[in-house]
């Protein structure tokens, strides 16, 4: 399965990123908690190259704790600075200017051993569409500046951002790569919301998404739903949680479209716990 979705705006941001990033020290690049890996986009990392980098890990109150400090020793053994945070928590926006504050330090004491009046570090920050990246500009700036939004592709243009005295931040759109080769990824960045719903089927979604709890995180699965560990059958998984549920049609039999409904809107507001959809190990 290779699904392909490339606006022409994100072909336009790619350009602008480009450009852009001679004028910036450093590059914040956000993923989702909740698969790290697969909202990392491939093709900004060949963009980005060489310059410095730090991860924010977005929506941590919703992925599994123990796989979200995985992921952050899996970061940092790259070199790379990471921080989990949950944008509504206060503390964990001061220490996302704090680790910005720290990474753009270098490049100021280069400019101060050469005689130049020091300014605020620069920053680009970058990530993939729906990961939270307005909301967490608007924090980091204390107030409403970038659009939010419940959709992929709210942000259209960059946008210079000043976070107190601390750095100024560049916004730029988020950015999905052409097409994606591996259908696994596909698969969690549709379950976590990343891209449209109307790209792939919800109902392999949801397949999928039952798939990996039944494997990882069984015990959610059998207090939300009337599911057993020995339950196999997609087929009978889903004519179980619609009865349950009542997901019907006229007639009484099980509408499998708000059987995916309600699984993929559990899983989205937390209801089926705090759940990571990939890890470094595999």
């Amino acid at each position: 399965m290779t699904i392909q979705w490339f606006p022409g705006h994100m072909a336009k941001a790619r350009r602008e990123v480009e450009e852009k990033l001679k004028l910036v020290d450093f590059v914040m690049e956000l993923v989702d908690a909740r698969a790290p890996l697969s909202s990392q986009n491939p093709m900004l990392q060949q963009v980005l190259q060489q310059k410095s980098k730090m991860v924010v890990l977005m929506k941590k109150d919703l992925a599994d704790n123990r796989q979200t400090e995985e992921w952050i020793s899996y970061f940092k053994e790259q070199s790379i600075p990471a921080i989990a945070i949950n944008v509504n928590d206060k503390s964990d926006i001061k220490k996302v200017i704090q680790l910005a504050k720290d990474l753009g330090q270098e490049k100021l004491d280069k400019l101060i051993k050469k005689g130049i009046h020091p300014r605020p570090s620069r920053a680009m920050i970058v990530g993939i569409p729906n990961v939270g990246k307005s909301t967490l500009i608007n924090r980091l700036a204390n107030k409403k500046i970038a659009k939010t939004g419940d959709r992929p592709g709210v942000t259209k243009q960059q946008l210079w951002i000043k976070v107190k005295k601390d750095f100024e931040l560049l916004d730029t759109p988020g950015i999905l790569w052409p097409k994606f080769e591996d259908e696994l990824v596909g698969y969690r960045l549709a379950a976590i919301g990343t891209i449209k719903d109307q790209l792939l089927s919800m109902q392999d979604i949801v397949a999928f998404v039952i798939s990996y709890l039944q494997k990882h995180y069984p015990e959610r699965l059998e207090e939300r739903y009337p599911i057993d560990r020995e339950m196999t059958d997609m087929w009978e998984i889903f004519e179980a949680i619609g009865k349950q549920r009542g997901a019907l049609e006229s007639g009484g039999s099980v509408n499998f479209e708000k059987v995916s409904d309600l699984v993929i809107r559990d899983l989205r507001t937390g209801r089926l716990g705090n759940i990571t959809l990939e890890n470094p190990e595999e």
